[in-house]
């Protein structure tokens, strides 16, 4: 079930009658988790024996992790909790790349192996909900939680709806606590609620599969060498599509969870004014960077080893980050290329500690630029469903291709320049400041019209929409 479609509308439009139902508390938990379970039914109903699974196995195991004192069998109940999420993630998501990269392996060594056809279907949002029921169990095993009293908050800890197959990824301290006692939305949260669904979809529906993705399905849809202009623009409506789309999700799920009452935390902070790969990523999927941060980043040693193992565990990190995004070498240099960035801004930064220059307006408008640039670089390679198709954008895109193909027609040239200078104008006026305090400073009457506008946008273009770039994952 689409957020941008009217099935949801309806959908929601029941679940908020349900839950400012004259209902217990309990029974209105109830009702959030059987439509929870409804919500991602909607696409295949057997896999929510999937979640179901991932429920059962980190509910039991992080009741066991607690009471066991025994570090060898505390070790071996994570272990556990690990093997079935993470099993169950190898087996749908990267069970067909693993056979065709051994496959390649044993051709390379001159043996004849022919990988069996895998014809799994992957689960909607697998990724995410793996990482969010792992982290309950290793939050108990690092003693940063204690497991949950109620099994049927847990249950709907992993299946909340709103964010559950796109994220935000959310720490079982952060939601768990919230169900414990009851929460409705006051006047205030409802009304700001809405807006953001209103925001989220206007994301989604106007400006990434409006605007933005006909020029770099386009693009990225060829086979030929392109113009260095329509190589870069095809670049950039992707990186203003993709950050559209999954921004557009992650605002309208938060938009929800606030119509029932419940907080999930930001995920993204206007990430193209970032100056820097370390402030990209505290701007950029934030739920899933501090993860891969607190969970596997810090757990290697961080920073706290050496210049040398810091550098290696930042491209561990960054390299496992994009693999999580997709079974794929394109997605592994994606990450391992933010890794690169991660490892040289931090030498640079070590090198040149204490510059004067480095406070300078000039200084920091180049390197959000550079910084813009380089992130720019790294899209092709999330894009590109090949090597070779990535390799070619990049050459067209560098003026390698001097007979490069004009492609795009001039109205998706002027629609991809206006949408990506304004989304670059907001994201620089608006990098260190937030939404809500932007909203309080102009008049009520301006803030109606924007939202009326975004509205009718969103109501006339909603045929069009399409699924989420982040459901794949």
């Amino acid at each position: 079930m689409l957020f941008n479609s009217l099935t949801f509308v309806a959908f929601f439009a029941v679940v908020l009658a349900l839950h400012y139902a004259p209902f217990g508390w309990r029974q209105k938990k109830v009702n959030l988790l059987v439509a929870s379970y409804l919500f991602y039914a909607a696409w295949n109903p057997p896999f929510v024996v999937l979640l179901w699974i991932s429920t059962l196995v980190d509910w039991f195991v992080a009741k066991k992790i607690h009471a066991e004192t025994r570090i060898a069998r505390r070790r071996a109940l994570l272990v556990l909790s690990l093997a079935v999420n993470l099993g169950i993630l190898g087996y749908f998501k990267y069970g067909g790349f693993l056979f065709e990269n051994w496959a390649a392996l044993m051709a390379s060594l001159g043996v004849t192996y022919q990988a069996p056809s895998w014809n799994i279907i992957l689960p909607v949002g697998i990724s995410f909900y793996t990482f969010q029921t792992m982290a309950y169990s290793l939050d108990v095993y690092l003693r940063r939680a204690e497991p949950t009293k109620s099994f049927l908050d847990f249950a709907l800890f992993v299946t909340f709806f709103p964010q559950l197959v796109a994220g935000p990824i959310v720490r079982p301290t952060h939601l768990v606590p919230q169900f414990e006692t009851p929460h409705t939305a006051n006047r205030q949260q409802l009304f700001w609620g809405l807006f953001l669904v209103t925001l989220g979809l206007f994301e989604k529906i106007v400006v990434a599969d409006g605007f933005l993705a006909p020029a770099a399905n386009m693009v990225y849809g060829s086979n030929d060498s392109l113009s260095f202009l329509d190589a870069w623009l095809g670049t950039l409506a992707f990186s203003g599509q993709i950050f559209s789309d999954f921004a557009g999700y992650s605002t309208t799920a938060i938009g929800v969870a606030l119509c029932l009452g419940f907080s999930l935390p930001e995920n993204f902070r206007f990430p193209y004014a970032a100056m820097g790969f370390s402030d990209f990523w505290r701007r950029w999927h934030i739920s899933l960077s501090t993860w891969l941060r607190d969970y596997l980043y810090i757990p290697l040693g961080g920073n706290k080893k050496g210049p040398g193992r810091t550098y290696v565990n930042l491209m561990v990190t960054m390299l496992l980050g994009g693999l999580w995004h997709g079974a794929s070498w394109t997605f592994v240099v994606w990450g391992g290329l933010h890794g690169l960035y991660l490892a040289v801004e931090r030498f640079a930064t070590r090198a040149f500690a204490g510059a004067r220059v480095a406070t300078t307006t000039v200084f920091k408008v180049s390197l959000a630029l550079l910084t813009y640039f380089l992130v720019n670089l790294t899209w092709v390679f999330f894009r590109a469903q090949e090597f070779s198709s990535a390799w070619l954008m990049i050459k067209s895109m560098f003026g390698l291709s001097p007979d490069g193909k004009k492609l795009l027609p001039t109205v998706f040239v002027f629609e991809v320049t206006v949408t990506i200078a304004v989304m670059l104008l907001v994201h620089w006026k608006m990098r260190d400041r937030t939404l809500e305090d932007a909203v309080d400073s102009v008049p009520s009457w301006l803030f109606a019209v924007v939202w009326g506008v975004m509205l009718f946008a969103v109501v006339i273009t909603q045929g069009s929409g399409s699924a989420f770039i982040y459901f794949q994952f």
